[in-house]
């Protein structure tokens, strides 16, 4: 997923009707890594698809709990789709993800997967990125 999402920056990118010039490369992080895993986790425990946990937590919460220092963060989540290939490709699309994907501020990124064949999606993909 890291260089998949690299990939994309490097290219360049045009979300919704604005064009993106290429960005700098995302290095990984592992307290955005422990945040995304544990939403992707909750996720899938728990059968719902949302940026706010059913706790009542959003990803800003959730960032901060794991200590990571930042000063922007943003988050992407995706459900359903089976690779990560589909789930990048789908985030582009989107213009809120994608905008997130070509964020330059962004300097870190972690990433969370969880699968549950007794939930509505089975899978969930969630990206949290990061600068501080």
């Amino acid at each position: 997923m890291l260089a998949l999402t690299n990939a994309a920056r490097a290219q360049g990118q045009t979300c919704g009707t604005t064009a993106f010039p290429a960005v700098g490369a995302l290095t990984y992080n592992a307290q955005l890594e422990q945040a995304a895993q544990g939403h992707a986790a909750d996720m899938a425990a728990k059968n719902y698809f949302s940026h706010t946990s059913q706790d009542g937590r959003d990803f800003s919460q959730r960032i901060t709990a794991t200590g990571y220092p930042w000063y922007t963060i943003g988050e992407n989540i995706a459900a359903g789709q089976t690779t990560p290939e589909t789930v990048v490709a789908g985030w582009l699309k989107s213009e809120g993800h994608c905008r997130n994907i070509m964020n330059g501020n962004f300097k870190e990124l972690g990433v969370g997967y969880a699968a549950n064949s007794a939930t509505t999606y089975r899978t969930y993909w969630v990206q949290d990125f990061g600068a501080r």
